[in-house]
């Protein structure tokens, strides 16, 4: 058994991500702890918000307050409803989070049925729950409710490596080279793009790019790939890895190939058609850049924007974790061009959706002078503060969406890293 442990601040994005699933039939609400009750037994975000609230507004200094933590048995293991009640009990006790609100979700929506815990860490007087050694203590609590409850014992080489593909990499990191193999190796096989610069504006959620290389073989022309990690501003913060090191489905064919498989399926399916009037009612109802991306998030949709020197977006991009589809905005229409989004969000030219026979179209028009000048953002402008890449609108991307991107199967790698720095620091005592 695993236990993923996420912090954030969009306790609204947390609460949506679950209960999308529990109104898909995807998952259920399966146990609450001072949650407010309902006469049908049905719970809105609304309501489990006001459960969380005045915790949130005691909270001192607690950047962020908002924990998410995904309980994961092994496949194999039958867990019952009751059991998972009480291991999600025993383990919020252990922690430390025993006398929090929290809720508890089971997630179908996979082969591998598994538990999510919604609750704040901080206490009623805005004091932050001690973390000291959280990841270590959440490991010896999972290795003893296996014990206790009969579960198969999690394999630390195999978590390891699975999990390490659901976070921005780190440039710093040593083994920085197996982060982006993991990464680069994951998402062709399941996100469908049909460009590199759509691939690229995925890739930037997990601190990634890619460029393609020319040059000639044997005095044949040859194409590649090389990627590199960013570093907290959006730059290329590491040597670059050629794609042959991650295997052939990070090449450069390989990528042409998936370009042209992912226009076909697209072609065939009607998610463009969804994604466009989720877009087209973020334009309605929002007055900014800011609050665009956050309904949009709050959907399971990234936005990345590309903006130059000067601050001229050039590049815009929508990235829907739901249908695991990735669009350049004129890919969806020309009233979803950068050059819209630059009218509206760097000269106050609001976009306007509005009604016609057959379809809806959108004009420009004179947002009010008191609004204040847009921000020129980094490069890769997304909705991320697990990553090093800040923007002034940050909400977590994994754990602001509950983790709309696909779900770890095994241990986090922060928690396994950090077990073996101690263990190499007793090493070096024991050694002196």
């Amino acid at each position: 058994m695993v236990a993923k442990i996420g912090r954030g601040q969009n306790l609204t994005g947390v609460l949506s991500y679950n209960q999308l699933k529990v109104e898909k039939e995807k998952a259920e609400v399966l146990f609450t702890h001072k949650i407010l009750e309902t006469p049908d037994g049905h719970y809105s975000i609304h309501q489990m918000f006001r459960s969380f609230e005045p915790y949130l507004l005691a909270n001192r200094k607690t950047e962020k307050a908002v924990l998410h933590i995904s309980i994961n048995p092994n496949p194999k293991d039958n867990v019952s409803d009751e059991k998972f009640n009480v291991i999600a009990e025993e383990y919020m006790q252990k922690m430390g989070y025993g006398e929090q609100p929290f809720v508890v979700f089971k997630h179908t929506d996979i082969e591998r049925t598994h538990i999510h815990i919604v609750s704040v860490c901080v206490d009623e007087q805005g004091r932050k729950i001690s973390d000291s050694y959280e990841r270590m203590r959440s490991m010896d609590i999972c290795r003893d409710l296996e014990k206790k409850y009969g579960l198969i014992v999690a394999r630390e080489n195999e978590q390891q490596q699975n999990n390490k593909t659901f976070a921005p990499v780190d440039y710093k990191a040593n083994d920085l080279k197996s982060h982006v193999a993991s990464v680069v190796r994951y998402l062709p096989k399941y996100y469908h793009f049909q460009s590199l610069g759509e691939y690229n504006a995925l890739l930037s959620l997990f601190n990634i790019t890619v460029e393609e290389v020319k040059g000639e073989l044997h005095g044949k022309p040859k194409n590649g790939l090389v990627y590199f990690a960013l570093n907290e501003n959006g730059a290329k913060g590491s040597n670059p890895f050629k794609a042959s090191l991650f295997g052939k489905t990070a090449g450069h064919q390989h990528l042409q190939n998936h370009f042209e498989e992912s226009k076909v399926v697209l072609k065939q399916n009607d998610t463009r058609l969804s994604i466009k009037g989720t877009i087209e009612t973020a334009l309605k109802t929002t007055t900014d850049e800011q609050d665009f991306k956050k309904q949009l998030a709050e959907k399971g949709i990234n936005v990345v924007v590309l903006r130059n020197d000067t601050g001229r977006i050039y590049g815009i991009t929508f990235i829907d974790h739901n249908s695991k589809t990735v669009w350049n905005g004129s890919r969806l229409g020309k009233e979803f061009s950068a050059n819209v989004f630059n009218e509206w969000w760097n000269k106050g030219l609001k976009p306007e959706v509005r009604n016609s026979e057959d379809t809806e179209t959108i004009i420009n028009k004179p947002v009010s002078e008191s609004l204040p000048a847009e921000k020129t953002h980094d490069l890769f402008n997304f909705l991320s503060n697990h990553s090093p890449v800040h923007s002034d609108d940050s909400h977590s991307s994994i754990e602001g969406f509950g983790g709309l991107l696909p779900e770890s199967q095994g241990e986090d790698y922060q928690e396994q890293d950090f077990a073996n720095k101690m263990k190499k620091k007793k090493k070096r005592k024991r050694g002196q």
